[in-house]
């Protein structure tokens, strides 16, 4: 189980080092040859659901509208330029028979934040997370096929940025 999780993240550190080249939408320089004139590195941030920057969160929310779908008990294991990542728990809720009355149930995963865009002075924040269930998945009830039809093992959504003074 421990060797498919890192095949999975060895995989998709090369995607995301290859979809980034490294860089900070292109604000990677090179060394300056007079350290007075270094420009400082750019803080790294993932915007919360209220629009907060946050650097390596413990815990983060996927479904945002209502809860149903977060992160736990994030462990960051690299937060730089090219991407982040991170093991913990996608804790989901079945909204069996509907979501108030739903049951939280927690899966192992593997999390990756990669992209970014400039949102403030000094400030970059990753555009994407990428997902990777290594275990058991979520399930949920397809009305059209009448089957029971499962998370696929990976995805990947867009994240929320805010530019400064939004």
């Amino acid at each position: 189980m421990k060797r498919a999780w890192f095949i999975a993240l060895l995989t998709l550190i090369a995607a995301g080092l290859t979809i980034t080249g490294l860089t900070l939408s292109g604000t990677a320089q090179a060394a300056p040859a007079h350290p007075a004139t270094a420009v400082p590195a750019a803080r790294l941030v993932v915007f919360d659901c209220s629009g907060h920057a946050v650097v390596r969160p413990k815990d983060f929310v996927l479904a945002c509208a209502d809860g149903n779908s977060a992160l736990e008990k994030l462990t960051w294991t690299s937060w730089t330029p090219g991407l982040a990542s991170a093991q913990g728990t996608l804790v989901q809720n079945d909204c069996t028979p509907y979501c108030a009355a739903g049951h939280f149930h927690n899966y192992p995963a593997l999390v990756v934040l990669w992209g970014s865009k400039a949102v403030g002075a000094g400030e970059h924040a990753y555009t994407k997370l990428t997902l990777i269930l290594p275990g058991a998945r979520p399930g949920y009830y397809d009305a059209k096929t009448h089957k029971w039809v499962y998370a696929p093992v990976t995805q990947t959504f867009p994240l929320l940025t805010y530019s400064a003074g939004a």
